[in-house]
């Protein structure tokens, strides 16, 4: 209680301190390149799926609070990838995913969501305040290696294995620079927020992403939007060194297609949705029923979707802008559904 104590305090003088340099416009935007235009993360773009076959990989461990007597985990449970370099205790499944906001809106939400206690942050080139979120870690105090911190590159729109190469080797640099505005030298995951427009494309992607690895930058790989197809396309490349771990999709109780789960699963790839509400609180009749179900665990209906997509084998990214909807959306650790529940949950996807 007395280091969060001490943690509130600091946090609570961080946040005086960017008011007063809202004045000074300290938050500079992002340069113009990081943004490659056009595309909502809302419009995922699949290609045709293709039946290749990989052989199956042992699934992440993931450590459940809830199974156990123990205390709920900071940022909640954690998943470790096999292989990963990465030296943390694991991958948190509630993230802070920052949206389409200035540099200020990004440093306080930032502070915000470090104070109820998140450690996972997914700061995307696309919503371009990476500058603000990594100047508000910087003013936090927190140790950089209590968190867990995934940058984006954008280079869907480059077509041919050395364009893509070059496109996304220039985010990553991008990513980087972004970043070290707030002493940040090193990233946790790197992601690509699209696949590029045919495999010879996400081959040359990848490329970029591997030596960034190599380079020592980064630990883990990620992708989001991928289909079976594409994420074959790099699993079944014998140049490959590094797998992706997570594949971040539009994935909720609404938006449950069959064999989205099971794909990546089969592939080892951890589902992250980056969208875990949509159209589920907007149905009356989706947020009565889990209201109901949600009464006997003494908890809101957002809380027992968010719960289903954990207990489903999924992580989330949590786009909260108050403090009620960030504890709202982190406590939920503390509670397993029933089978019957679940069942009766996942018969509501349309």
């Amino acid at each position: 209680r007395i280091v969060t104590m001490i943690i509130s305090i600091v946090l609570w003088v961080n946040l005086i301190i960017y008011a007063s340099c809202l004045k000074s416009n300290d938050y500079p935007l992002p340069p113009n390149s990081m943004i490659e235009s056009g595309i909502s993360r809302r419009s995922a773009l699949f290609l045709p799926t293709a039946a290749l076959s990989i052989p199956l990989l042992s699934m992440p461990t993931i450590s459940h609070a809830a199974d156990t007597e123990s205390p709920v985990l900071l940022g909640g449970d954690r998943v470790k990838f096999p292989g990963t370099s990465n030296p943390k205790d694991g991958f948190p499944l509630a993230s802070f995913g920052l949206q389409v906001y200035d540099d200020n809106t990004a440093y306080k939400l930032t502070l915000l969501a470090l104070q109820v206690g998140y450690r996972n942050f997914f700061a995307s080139v696309l919503a371009g305040n990476q500058r603000g979120f990594a100047k508000a870690v910087k003013a936090s105090g927190i140790p950089r290696d209590e968190l867990y911190i995934c940058g984006s590159v954008l280079s869907n729109r480059s077509q041919g294995e050395k364009a893509a190469y070059e496109k996304t080797k220039q985010g990553c640099k991008e990513n980087m620079e972004a970043m070290a505005v707030g002493g940040i030298t090193h990233l946790d995951m790197i992601m690509l927020d699209y696949p590029g427009p045919d495999a010879e494309s996400v081959r040359g992607q990848w490329r970029a992403f591997e030596e960034m690895k190599k380079a020592g930058t980064v630990d883990d790989l990620a992708v989001s939007n991928f289909s079976p197809s594409q994420l074959d396309v790099i699993l079944t490349d014998p140049k490959t060194l590094t797998k992706p771990t997570v594949n971040q999709l539009p994935f909720s109780i609404a938006n449950n297609r069959k064999g989205t789960l099971a794909y990546n699963t089969e592939r080892d790839v951890l589902v992250q949705s980056w969208s875990p509400l949509s159209r589920v609180l907007s149905s009356p009749s989706t947020k009565n029923e889990l209201e109901s179900i949600g009464k006997s665990y003494g908890k809101s209906a957002a809380q027992v979707g968010l719960r289903w997509i954990v207990q489903s084998g999924a992580a989330f990214c949590t786009q909260s802008k108050s403090q009620k909807h960030f504890e709202e959306d982190l406590n939920v650790f503390d509670f397993k559904l029933s089978n019957t529940d679940m069942d009766k949950i996942s018969q509501l996807s349309g």
